[in-house]
């Protein structure tokens, strides 16, 4: 069935491998590996290929959930190690964040299980999903959430940021990391909107080689006990759904595809990352998870990627149940491992996909090289890993675990990130002496500063590990003291497995506090969720704190919104009657800390929007769009809506000071093809305090011949930090293709015409020509 799948193949890319290892020779690892495929039988080949969740060799209840607090099994292990040779372990057993002891002591155990029944000591990798630290770790420090990195647009911090959660999963004994998601965020329905980079392919790009270079380090060397196997996810399309729920169909044309979706992973393909994750969804009626030509004939042979290509969750398995692509669980296998899957996360009937497995390739149906192709990808991580010689990290050689310093990082990283939306009347920042209402759901609440993917999947046993840090109200009681702080939750989210339901707390008592204060801080926005338990239905903020928020500014007084929410969630019913906005994302454990710095001045916020923000559930448009969303009301008889008003654009964001953008020039008013061209502008700080700005440069090509181009897009960004009256001339290098696009049969093209150049307000055009 898999071999008459034809989609998306045509085009080039460059191909692109790993790059040098500083620490281990690669000839000889492949020498070593292929000694080692030519030993094993089709059993133990097979058990490579099968990755199972931590519970199914649990003690106590059954391999779907074992006993807390976790202890291993040794018959259990018996059977998966020493019988099927299960070569990979992933999560963290009945879905609750370890300490680093236990981590060590739970894996290590593992390990030498597996090293003493296994005949080849062939070492198990350990993965983990460490989305913004080391996120099933207790004590590990918290970055903000992919998105607010989005918003802090400064790569040294997200390379930092993601250096530091190598260590900080080292220390916990894990060399195997899921991420970074290089997923376009797009969509503003989806409920994993943000774990990515929002909705921009080279911001995504820029920001995922930042983060594969601190996961990996800059020469790939995750030898080096301090960094971690990355794993890019997931390949390819996986937020384009049509419905904008989580792993529902997408349809995308291969023009889109590869202009839009395929650069991020290309670049990270590029940076050497060593894994890669399947999308789990279905692109023009085909599940990616079978797809030949997806999985093989564009990440393989025409990126090139020479690693370790792994599912997601159970996702072979859905090719049966769930998609109805394949008749029986065995079709499903010989479907997903012809296409190109070399690692299965199983993750509980492994007995199912390796006995299959076997039998496939016995009958001839799964050829022995692939395999060995699959075999070998494995091994070539497991080396590279330096698993054979030190299977285990302990954390005892990891003094740095949880450190001031790690904290500082992930303190900066927040408050860089925070993006300063609305200021009317420059009501901020907040003096130090007034009396403040702090209310809304969002209040008092480490889960909603972090969301979902800390200490457990959901986020919902957060309040158990980070006690120690601040909320918003804590954060901001020690900024201005207690006695001038008011605290009525307002409205409080359910705790009974619905993530983001409410129900009517103390609305009235609200509004009565907020009567006797000088300003309200008004914090809404959503609990923790994630994947499927984050699908929604209405894009608008929830009946209850928008009801909140509507009595609060009915009463007069200064409202400040502190918005603290996964995705953009419509805030339009209400919105002209707040004084000031601002949008804090998921900033993590210091993210409450950052926020009343904010507030009270003692920050000057920089970050920008990494998405659009609509003002209307029938908006949901991008920046990245063609003219034709911009048809503006016309005259007279018709009065149209199809004008393009979100309700903050993408890459916007204000500062405490002011900036003016003069003098935009190109080096050249006219090039041939294939020459490069350079861009300067000059920024000054007008204002009077010290702040931080980010120059974005966008292009736009006037007119092509293919497809219809789009309104502006992003090709180069730079943070750049200016004092009061100072300035700085920003200079960019725009290459051929960044003025190229991707033209109906899938192929790149660069044509000779006019150009445009946009920064600020500014604009410049050049010509091309043959």
């Amino acid at each position: 069935m898999a071999s008459n799948i034809k989609l998306f193949v045509v085009g080039a890319f460059a191909i692109a491998g790993f790059t040098g290892n500083a620490q281990q020779n690669q000839a000889d690892i492949d020498k070593k590996v292929e000694a080692l495929i030519r030993k094993m039988s089709i059993e133990e080949k097979v058990g490579q290929m099968a990755q199972i969740t931590l519970d199914v060799i649990g003690k106590g209840g059954d391999r779907y959930s074992a006993a807390q607090p976790i202890s291993l099994d040794a018959a259990k292990m018996q059977d998966a190690f020493a019988k099927y040779h299960i070569g990979s372990v992933l999560n963290a057993a009945g879905n609750k964040a370890l300490t680093p002891q236990k981590w060590f002591e739970v894996i290590s155990e593992i390990q030498k299980t597996s090293l003493k029944t296994d005949r080849n000591k062939i070492p198990v990798i350990y993965g983990v999903d460490e989305i913004h630290g080391a996120t099933y770790t207790v004590g590990a420090t918290m970055f903000p959430q992919q998105i607010a990195q989005a918003a802090a647009r400064n790569p040294k911090m997200t390379e930092q940021g993601a250096a530091i959660t190598a260590y900080e999963t080292r220390a916990s004994n894990i060399p195997w990391n899921f991420s970074p998601v290089l997923d376009l965020g797009g969509d503003p329905r989806f409920s994993r909107m943000w774990e990515s980079f929002g909705e921009d392919p080279y911001l995504c790009s820029v920001l995922g080689v930042a983060m594969i270079n601190g996961y990996e380090g800059l020469d790939n060397d995750i030898a080096n006990p301090q960094k971690v196997a990355s794993s890019l996810k997931h390949f390819l399309g996986y937020h384009a759904t049509v419905s904008g729920k989580d792993r529902t169909p997408a349809y995308i044309s291969e023009e889109a595809l590869r202009e839009y979706h395929l650069p991020s992973f290309k670049a990270a393909v590029d940076a050497g990352a060593h894994t890669i994750m399947i999308n789990s969804g279905i692109i023009n009626g085909v599940p990616v998870h079978a797809n030949y030509n997806i999985l093989t004939k564009l990440l393989k042979e025409e990126l090139g990627f020479k690693g370790l290509v792994v599912t997601d969750w159970a996702d072979i398995e859905n090719l049966n149940r769930r998609d109805r692509i394949a008749a029986t669980p065995k079709e499903a296998i010989k479907l997903a491992i012809n296409a190109g899957i070399d690692m299965s996360m199983i993750p509980y009937q492994y007995e199912v996909f390796c006995d299959n497995l076997i039998q496939l390739v016995k009958e001839g149906g799964v050829k022995q090289e692939r395999i060995d192709d699959a075999v070998r990808r494995i091994l070539k991580v497991k080396y590279a890993l330096n698993l054979f010689d030190k299977p285990n990290t302990n954390p005892k050689d990891y003094p740095k675990f949880g450190s001031k310093e790690h904290e500082k990082a992930a303190y900066d990283m927040a408050a860089e990130a925070i993006t300063l939306l609305k200021n009317e009347g420059n009501v901020l920042p907040l003096k130090k002496n007034i009396k403040v209402l702090v209310t809304g759901p969002n209040a008092n609440s480490m889960r909603t500063l972090n969301g979902a993917w800390t200490y457990s999947w959901q986020g919902d046993k957060t309040e158990e590990f980070a006690q120690k840090y601040n909320t918003i109200l804590e954060a901001v009681q020690n900024e201005i003291g207690k006695a001038n702080v008011t605290y009525v939750p307002g409205v409080s989210y359910k705790n009974d497995g619905h993530y983001y339901d409410e129900f009517a707390d103390k609305m009235d008592e609200a509004v009565a506090a907020a009567r006797n204060a000088d300003v309200v801080l008004l914090c809404i926005g959503e609990n923790s969720y994630t994947e499927k338990p984050g699908d929604m239905n209405d894009l608008y903020l929830s009946d209850l704190q928008t009801e909140l928020a509507k009595k609060l500014t009915a009463t007069g007084k200064t409202v400040i919104l502190v918005l603290n929410e996964g995705r953009p969630r419509l805030i339009s019913k209400f919105e002209q009657e707040v004084k000031g906005i601002i949008q804090s994302y998921l900033p993590g454990n210091f993210g409450g800390d950052a926020i009343a710095d904010v507030l009270f001045g003692d920050v000057n916020p920089s970050g920008k929007l990494p998405y659009t923000y609509p003002r209307y559930p029938n908006a949901t448009i991008s920046y990245i769009h063609k003219p034709s969303e911009e048809q503006k009301k016309a005259e007279g008889v018709y009065n149209y809506e199809a004008d393009y008003n979100p309700q903050f654009q993408f890459g916007f964001g204000l500062s405490y000071t002011t900036f003016d953008y003069k003098d935009l020039k190109v080096s050249k008013p006219s090039i041939k093809k294939g020459e490069k061209i350079g861009v300067t502008v000059t920024v000054i700080n007008t204002g009077k305090v010290a702040g931080k700005e980010v120059v974005h440069l966008f292009t736009s090509d006037v007119y092509a011949s293919s497809v219809t181009p789009d309104v502006k897009r992003l090709r180069r960004f730079e943070k750049i930090e200016l004092k009061p009256g100072e300035s700085k001339t920003v200079s960019f290098e725009l290459e051929p293709k960044d003025l190229s696009y991707v033209g109906r049969d899938g192929k790149t093209i660069l044509e000779a015409g006019d150009f445009e150049v946009m920064i600020d307000k500014l604009k410049s055009t050049f010509a091309v020509s043959e």
